[in-house]
């Protein structure tokens, strides 16, 4: 209107509305109270106080859509599908058949999706320590070979051939 008021107030707009897309044959979210200071996650079915929301400056009540837990379970899921083609009911299935544990160590829990760099195939499900030391070496399968001799008391030093010139011990 001229005034820059509307002809009906929020509560019966929002009726109207709900009463159209009804008749339309669409689905209509039904509305669920919530007390002030808090809102409904449509994802936990949960009322949480506005501290458990990720904030939104572009919605109308300037917090997000999904509170915090919901956001965090979908991002996990999203991840591992955008970055290893995995659901996580497959890496689970994947820790379970290791036992639960990281197969190097054996000892730590495994959590974390190991994959080649260069084909990005996965291999399995390592612990962080694990999973990090392999992409600190390279993936390089000889790099680890020389950490074991090195472990293992050998010594994988260069030896001096020519002026510049160094070979490494077969």
């Amino acid at each position: 209107m001229r005034d820059g008021l509307q002809a009906y107030c929020r509560e019966c707009a929002a009726r109207y509305h709900q009463a159209r897309q009804l008749a339309r044959g669409k689905n209509v979210r039904p509305r669920v109270g919530a007390p002030e200071g808090h809102k409904y996650c449509r994802t936990c079915g949960e009322i949480k106080p506005h501290d458990e929301w990720p904030r939104n400056s572009s919605a109308s009540d300037g917090l997000g859509t999904l509170c915090k837990a919901c956001k965090a379970v979908k991002g996990r899921q999203h991840h591992l599908k955008r970055s290893y083609g995995l659901t996580e009911a497959e890496r689970d299935a994947m820790i379970g058949s290791q036992r639960g544990l990281c197969v190097i160590c054996l000892k730590a829990p495994a959590a974390h999706v190991d994959h080649c760099h260069k084909t990005g195939k996965v291999r399995g499900v390592l612990c962080f320590n694990c999973n990090s030391a392999i992409g600190k070496l390279g993936d390089d399968p000889d790099a680890v070979r020389r950490a074991a001799a090195y472990l293992e008391g050998n010594s994988w030093k260069p030896i001096l051939v020519a002026p510049g010139v160094y070979q490494l011990p077969s």
